[in-house]
């Protein structure tokens, strides 16, 4: 088992993936073994997952692709003083494919790669009953995060996608999802493709002390 700080610091968003290698069972069920020790509120557990590989990931991309193409997602916009944070990130995603900001049509293609799971061979749906709130939307952030620091571990990479709840119905209709669970994102897995330039780049991070305040007075 790698390090803990270097899997945490190896972690990133992969943007693509070698979509003719799967990815073993064997590394998903060790990889999940571990994160659902993670800690929930009075042991809820409220994460649900449902995978989708082979005929059945392919029948969900393309009704993703088909939906995408005719409408955009439902997914509620940055408040004002953040949006500059998502173009930023663009600027730093699309920068390292070569994509001018002025570049429409690239970006058009680009951004279509989110409802392929960005080529993953595993596309994952993130879910948490309906009924349940914020305190459990931790829980399962923290199922996530571990989950992620997992496959991680194992060499696999990760992609999480709020992209993909924004089509709930599709996502619903298609896996056979039940109508109590939400879906709160989407997770791609695979192994990356090391020759895509944006696999490459690492998104920096504030400082610590923008975000942490201590009292000790």
């Amino acid at each position: 088992m790698p390090d803990l700080e270097e899997v945490i610091k190896e972690r990133h968003s992969t943007r693509m993936f070698l979509p003719d290698r799967p990815v073993p069972r064997r590394l998903m069920d060790e990889a999940l073994a571990l994160a659902v020790r993670a800690p929930s509120n009075s042991n809820i557990q409220p994460w649900q997952l449902v995978f989708a590989s082979g005929a059945a990931r392919d029948r969900l991309v393309a009704a993703l692709l088909h939906e995408a193409r005719m409408r955009p997602p439902k997914i509620p916009p940055l408040p004002p003083a953040f949006a500059h944070l998502r173009r930023e990130l663009g600027a730093q995603v699309y920068g390292s494919m070569g994509i001018a900001r002025e570049d429409t049509e690239a970006r058009r293609v680009a951004v279509l790669r989110n409802w392929e799971f960005f080529r993953a061979p595993l596309a994952g749906i993130v879910c948490m009953h309906r009924d349940l709130g914020t305190v459990d939307a931790l829980g399962v952030g923290m199922f996530l995060q571990t989950l992620l620091l997992a496959l991680t571990a194992c060499g696999l990479g990760t992609c999480v996608q709020v992209s993909i709840a924004g089509y709930p119905e599709i996502v619903h209709a298609q896996l056979g999802i039940p109508t109590e669970l939400s879906v709160l994102c989407g997770l791609a897995v695979g192994y990356p493709d090391p020759a895509f330039p944006a696999n490459n780049i690492r998104i920096g991070r504030r400082a610590i002390s923008e975000n942490v305040v201590f009292h000790d007075v």
